[in-house]
């Protein structure tokens, strides 16, 4: 069963809750996990395909943006905003505004909600659509954006 964790940050900053996914998804990178990032637009793959590369002095994150086409390779970090790659059955996060199709086959899921009005209804929805297929979601209040 999948296992999926809600972080609840405090304040209305998208860039802020684009950095806790970076810093997420460093922190699964370096205890050895595949991880795919999923985003609800082209701009907002780019975006974190740049922010990868930038958002802590001396940070590197090998990743690679999923075209839908790309086989399964060395690479630990994939990133896109299409459907989620059947070669990744390790860790997901989501900041897509729908449920991820084929979210179970993840160990983990990580969703990252702010105070913006629009994440969070989309965040109820998501959190209700897991507890619908059985799954029990967690949630973690993140103080700071930590």
């Amino acid at each position: 069963m999948t296992r999926i964790h809600f972080y609840l940050l405090e304040s209305f900053d998208p860039q802020n809750r684009l950095v806790t996914a970076c810093r997420l998804i460093e922190k699964a990178w370096r205890q050895g996990h595949q991880v795919f990032l999923r985003t609800d637009s082209e701009a907002n793959t780019q975006a974190l395909d740049n922010l990868l590369w930038t958002f802590r002095q001396g940070s590197f994150l090998p990743h690679e943006v999923f075209d839908g086409q790309t086989e399964a390779g060395d690479t630990p970090i994939w990133l896109g905003h299409g459907a989620t790659p059947e070669f990744i059955a390790d860790v997901l996060v989501n900041l897509g505004t729908d449920l991820p199709e084929g979210f179970e086959r993840f160990q983990r899921l990580a969703e990252i909600i702010d105070q913006d009005e629009m994440v969070k209804a989309a965040g109820r929805l998501r959190f209700k659509g897991y507890r619908e297929r059985g799954c029990a979601p967690e949630t973690h209040k993140l103080e700071g954006g930590d």
